[in-house]
């Protein structure tokens, strides 16, 4: 089986069930250990970054990512860090798709 960086996000049509902690547990040991799982409904990291411009830029990048994906991320941004929250909006928790994307973010840096 490949690393999840190599797989693509898949469309979430609604209808499924939301990863149980188990399953989340199994992902979450495939992504870089900076993200956090929040109540097995979410991932979450924080970067930080020397200025606003760089931090623009790295959320730049993962937007790139999101647009090539179809699944969008939420982040913050501001002045030297940058917040990503993932999750499947579709089904309101998280799916194998969201530590995919999770994974191609930890390659950028």
């Amino acid at each position: 089986m490949g690393t999840l960086s190599a797989k693509d996000c898949v469309p979430c049509k609604g209808g499924v069930p939301p990863l149980s902690e188990e399953e989340s547990g199994a992902f979450l040991s495939q992504i870089n250990e900076d993200w956090k799982l929040v109540e097995n409904h979410h991932l979450t990291r924080t970067w930080a970054f020397p200025d606003f411009a760089n931090a623009m830029h790295f959320t730049n990048s993962l937007g790139g990512i999101c647009e090539e994906q179809g699944h969008h991320a939420d982040f913050e941004l501001g002045w030297g860090r940058v917040v990503a929250v993932i999750y499947t909006h579709k089904i309101d928790g998280l799916t194998e798709s969201d530590f995919v994307l999770a994974a191609k973010f930890d390659e950028v840096r």
